[in-house]
């Protein structure tokens, strides 16, 4: 989920974060396949990592998965570029209005198709802006087990959970391994972004971590990649690979074909992040590690064959 990292104009020139009321789109007055394609050029044009499209999903199924990209987007960027706590309330209030059968915008015009279609509870939507506030009002985490449980459990693990219901999986155990492969994914985007989320004042290592290891924020702050730094990024890493592992193979293993491709380009696509932070020597302060084309390519191959490669 992580992949909402940048800002771009939406459709039409508009910012993601436009006028919420509805007159501001015609939203009132928007078709159907109107509020499809509104969503879907928003999700085209923000392209880093893995859009939650990825190319391989089914046809039929994209603009169901753009319609929940561009949720998730704008209500990221009310939270990542403007810090505006009431634009994500206004945003619930949309989805509320969504679920009750009246919506405004087009995005949730689209978005109550969606989980009127596939029997989608509002639960992971609402999750998602219990994230998005965090990160207005960012305080850190004490333990792993706190940034799992108290950020990644909103901000990514909902992602997993609606394209499983896309696909018609609601079971416990399908959705406890897709938690591992969407947190694990996270953790993967928080240490290639160490960098990026200083300057925004964000330090998701673990405080009990940076003990552990001898880091100092003051630090981080320095760019300076030490033997202690180096360690640190070493335990984090197995953290989020043990994780991708885990989960990609054991979902991987679970579903159809359609959705395993899938699951593999994003599981591998975490595990590729982060041997480019290790053969980078850790150093995530001057060159963010970045997947190339070719990088993409052997991702798509190896997930139309059937593997992760770990």
């Amino acid at each position: 989920m992580d992949a909402i990292r940048t800002r771009e104009a939406g459709p039409e020139g508009l910012g993601a974060g436009s006028d919420l009321a509805a007159d501001a789109f015609g939203a009132q007055s928007l078709r159907l396949d109107e509020a499809y394609a509104w969503c879907g050029k928003l999700a085209r044009s923000h392209y880093e990592n893995f859009t939650i499209a990825s190319w391989l999903m089914p046809a039929a199924m994209r603009k169901h998965m753009h319609a929940i990209y561009a949720y998730a987007r704008i209500a990221d960027d009310f939270a990542d570029e403007e810090h505006d706590l009431k634009k994500l309330d206004d945003w619930e209030r949309q989805l509320d209005l969504a679920y009750a059968g009246a919506p405004r915008h087009p995005v949730f015009v689209a978005l109550a198709d969606t989980a009127r279609k596939y029997d989608i509870p509002r639960g992971p939507f609402a999750d998602l802006l219990t994230a998005f506030r965090s990160d207005v009002d960012f305080k850190g985490f004490e333990t792993m087990d706190e940034l799992l449980g108290g950020y990644c459990a909103y901000s990514a693990n909902p992602v997993g959970r609606l394209v499983l219901y896309l696909f018609g999986y609601r079971d416990a155990e399908r959705q406890r391994a897709s938690d591992l492969v969407c947190s694990g994914l996270q953790l993967a985007n928080f240490w290639q972004d160490v960098a990026i989320d200083l300057e925004k004042g964000r330090i998701y290592f673990p405080r009990a971590d940076l003990a552990r290891f001898g880091v100092t924020p003051s630090d981080l702050q320095s760019g300076a990649v030490t033997a202690q730094f180096t360690a640190l990024m070493d335990h984090e890493i197995g953290v989020a690979r043990a994780m991708l592992r885990e989960g990609g193979l054991t979902l991987a293993g679970s579903v159809d074909r359609r959705l395993r491709r899938d699951i593999l380009m994003f599981a591998g696509g975490g595990l590729a992040i982060l041997r480019l932070i290790e053969q980078a020597g850790c150093d995530v302060f001057r060159n963010r590690p970045k997947l190339s084309k070719l990088d993409y390519f052997k991702l798509g191959w190896n997930a139309l064959r059937g593997r992760l490669e770990t």
